[in-house]
């Protein structure tokens, strides 16, 4: 620890260390493995037709609505997230435990089943869906908004894992010395607990939208493949795969360069946004 982080009163600053080799090997292969198929997508990029295949209108829609549904599936993720993690992390809610366990098995059931068991809820016949159509004239399923509905419902977990644990790990003195001072439930949560687990929630955020970027099978079954209303890019692709493998890699690319971009511009934001060290 040098002098003047003394005199600052800082923590030390780490060394880095040497990986051993039973580390190292494995860490190599892993990072192998998953640079692998991305070195064979550039490789394979038709780099002189490229400008023509993004140029291509449907090409186009099919990123502007992957890139506006996938924003409105974050940002209603965040809006209904964020106080589900609240309550399972910090309430004595009786079965929040079998509450937890079906709120995060999208994340480990087969987006095809999540799409069925949401033509199933909010279909026409659905056990919602038939009210919603009889009584106000709401046919959900094959429209935008059951594109935004099945990227929500297969990307919310990622949201609400991240920030309950951030809210376990939270120091509940904040808001204990907020309570004590008069403030409301509410109050303390807006003043103390979000600054709190605002870099876990954009972190959250990020892991929801990436995920709700590449859905594909709740998507395809649930809001089916028009082009300009449901047609996401991640459909694009498997669709031109059969037929134009060249521009399927095309697409790829492309979608592979928004998500880098946005995770990478992200990254930056959380690691400014953290606790000061």
């Amino acid at each position: 620890m040098s002098g003047a982080d003394r005199l600052a009163g800082r923590p030390p600053r780490r060394r880095a260390a040497a990986a051993p080799w039973p580390l190292a090997v494995p860490a190599v292969l892993g990072a192998a493995f998953l640079l692998l198929p991305l070195v064979g997508l550039l490789v394979r990029t038709p780099w002189r037709s490229l400008p023509d295949l993004v140029g291509d209108p449907i090409v186009r829609q099919a990123l502007r609505l992957s890139l506006v549904s996938a924003t409105l599936a974050t940002a209603l993720s965040v809006l209904l997230g964020v106080p589900l993690a609240w309550v399972l992390a910090r309430t004595r809610l009786r079965g929040r435990f079998l509450l937890r366990a079906l709120v995060t098995l999208p994340l480990v059931l087969p987006p095809v089943v999540g799409g069925v068991a949401l033509l199933l809820a909010l279909g026409r016949r659905g056990i919602v869906g038939r009210y919603l159509e009889s009584w106000f004239g709401v046919t959900i399923p094959f429209t935008t908004t059951a594109v935004v509905l099945a990227e929500t419902f297969v990307a919310m977990p990622f949201l609400v894992i991240t920030v309950e644990g951030a809210l376990r790990a939270a120091d509940v003195r904040y808001e204990e010395a907020s309570a004590s001072l008069g403030a409301s439930r509410w109050t303390t949560f807006r003043r103390v607990t979000l600054p709190l687990i605002a870099p876990s929630v954009l972190a959250g955020a990020v892991l929801c939208w990436a995920r709700a970027l590449g859905e594909f099978g709740a998507t395809i079954t649930f809001a089916g493949n028009f082009p300009g209303t449901t047609q996401t890019m991640p459909i694009a692709v498997y669709l031109a795969l059969e037929t134009d493998p060249d521009a399927a890699i095309a697409l790829s690319l492309v979608l592979l360069a928004v998500s880098v971009a946005i995770l990478v511009g992200l990254r930056h934001r959380i690691v400014r946004s953290g606790p000061a060290g």
